[in-house]
């Protein structure tokens, strides 16, 4: 079976932000299927957006399960 295409890096770095916010975000990723991170990523471009900053689309992921006959 080939290896699949790792993931593009990203850049982790910690975030120090109130619990009553944290709660909110916990909320609100839950309410959308999301984990907290995928919902402060998508907020963060979100508001980028509003204020006219473009950025690259990120790289589409592959999802699911490699296929078991190595075939794609």
């Amino acid at each position: 079976m080939p290896p699949r295409d790792p993931a593009p890096p990203k850049k982790a770095f910690p975030l120090r932000i109130d619990q009553s916010l944290f709660d909110a975000l916990e909320r609100c990723a839950a309410a959308e299927f999301r984990s907290v991170n995928a919902q402060v990523e998508m907020l963060l471009r979100e508001g980028l957006k509003r204020r006219g900053v473009t950025l690259a689309q990120p790289e589409a992921r592959k999802r699911g399960r490699p296929p078991k006959d190595g075939s794609e």
